[in-house]
């Protein structure tokens, strides 16, 4: 086997509960020594999209930070714990405030380790990163098991995309907007990063139209480890109900070698996925029957097949989120809520991402309510 995934269950967030099945979680795959060399300086890189509390289901918890540290300490490691929030950076919402929020800061805190911002950054072929990956050692991965309207998944490689630096997110999907170009996006921060380790926080899941306030908490009480990002999202897709092939960040980073993409050839150790009998995830609105069209059909009918964001005014607070995130500048704000200029919007889908209130709905073209779709 040329790849190494953990499986293994979790009934709560309970801290000895959580650090109990993180250990076994790493002993399963060697032990954190497997992956970080003691001693060293580390970063650990949460998922932590928005201000919203741990129960919401968008964030990684904070307890799986909590017992990672705990891990770390016994190593004698330097940690650091970081991220980027959300597609805008630090354009929107206080960092500080989304630490706040998420429980992050108080975790940090506590165990009296350092909370970073990724305010400085250094510039690779396409995209700015943070500095702070210069200065460690190591990058610990911490994503939550999401879907996500955009790239069917958000899991090992997607979550990297946090490392990029400030409102340049927004420029990538300004500049990246076909799904499979994006995909390459994500796999060539995923190049550049490589994590020596990620653990992905599938206790408490998303299904629907995620990975933000759209989607629909579900309990799935799982961890997930390993070091192959590919391996990884492979096993997460499969639990979720479907394939591999079908997220494009896993077709592509198997396109480059960068990972083992075929499911029979992942050890999966621990819980067995079959035994699991996990009912397949609520696909997002944009991909639920698409992704099962043979390719040949979908590309026939590609520019017929379309989805939209638009506004529930009704649930719409007029914060204006949704305006300063659009690459395309394309939503205004109205007494009644927003106005999307549909000519220009490229169905990214950041404004639901952004959106505190899940008040940004997906609409279908004709032809794709007319197959159902």
């Amino acid at each position: 086997m040329s790849a190494k995934v953990s499986i293994v269950k979790c009934n709560s967030y309970a801290p000895a509960v959580v650090e109990q099945a993180l250990r076994d979680t790493l002993k399963i795959l060697g032990g954190i020594t497997s992956f970080i060399k003691p001693g060293s300086k580390v970063l650990v890189k949460p998922n932590l999209l928005m201000s919203k509390p741990p129960e919401a289901g968008i964030t990684t918890h904070p307890e799986v930070v909590r017992g990672m540290i705990h891990v770390l300490k016994e190593i004698n490691c330097q940690i650091i714990v970081g991220d980027g929030p959300s597609v805008w950076g630090q354009y929107i919402e206080n960092v500080d405030q989304v630490y706040e929020i998420t429980g992050i800061k108080r975790v940090c805190q506590e165990e009296k380790v350092e909370l970073v911002t990724f305010d400085k950054r250094r510039m690779r072929q396409k995209f700015p990163l943070t500095v702070w990956l210069d200065e460690c050692d190591y990058l610990i991965n911490l994503p939550k098991f999401k879907t996500h309207e955009f790239t069917l998944l958000t899991g090992a490689i997607k979550n990297l995309f946090g490392l990029v630096s400030g409102t340049y997110k927004t420029e990538l999907h300004k500049n990246y907007f076909e799904p499979a170009e994006f995909a390459k996006i994500l796999v060539d921060i995923y190049q550049e990063t490589k994590p020596a380790l990620t653990i992905i926080d599938g206790i408490l899941a998303m299904e629907g139209d995620g990975p933000a306030t759209s989607g629909k908490i579900r309990q799935l009480n799982l961890l997930l480890g390993g070091a192959d990002c590919v391996a990884l999202d492979t096993v997460m897709a499969k639990i979720m109900g479907i394939t591999g092939k079908e997220v494009l960040s896993t077709k592509e980073a198997v396109r480059r070698n960068l990972g083992e993409g075929q499911l029979s050839k992942i050890l999966v150790e621990g819980e067995s996925i079959d035994k699991l009998n996990i009912r397949p995830f609520i696909l997002p609105m944009t991909s639920a029957k698409i992704t099962k069209l043979p390719v040949v059909i979908k590309k026939l009918l590609k520019s017929l097949i379309r989805y939209y964001p638009y506004c529930l005014n009704l649930k719409c607070i007029r914060c204006g989120h949704c305006v300063k995130v659009c690459p395309k500048g394309c939503i205004k704000l109205k007494n009644s809520g927003i106005k999307i200029n549909y000519k220009q919007c490229i169905a990214c889908f950041c404004c639901q991402e952004a959106c505190p209130e899940a008040a940004i709905n997906v609409k279908k073209s004709l032809f794709a309510k007319l197959l159902g779709l």
